[in-house]
């Protein structure tokens, strides 16, 4: 998993890093932390750099569900052979609704 500090995700979604930290705060989008720095991965970025559409829903949906951001990481990077591939793959396609209504009816 490739990530982009936060500094860079302002730049490239023009906004502030203090927004950027908002977003995480508001649980839009999640962090993962390595060696004591915050980043979030470039695979919940669209090829135009924006965040993916459905990420935010399927975050909602997950919390909702009293999964933590960790447990939330590990189910979209898993691999799902129905689907076929991983969630956070799926989320860039034609399959992102179907993801998220996994995600709402039992995710592991």
């Amino acid at each position: 998993m490739t990530l982009l500090a936060l500094p860079d995700v302002a730049e490239q979604l023009g906004m502030a890093v203090t927004r950027v930290h908002q977003m995480l705060r508001d649980h839009q989008i999640i962090a993962v932390r390595r060696d004591g720095i915050a980043g979030i991965p470039t695979d919940f970025f669209d090829a135009d750099g924006a965040v993916t559409k459905h990420l935010t829903g399927l975050i909602t949906v997950m919390r909702d569900a009293k999964y933590t951001d960790e447990e939330i990481l590990e189910w979209v990077y898993l691999t799902d052979e129905t689907l076929p591939g991983r969630p956070i793959d799926a989320l860039h396609g034609p399959l992102a609704r179907e993801v998220i209504r996994r995600a709402a009816a039992d995710p592991f």
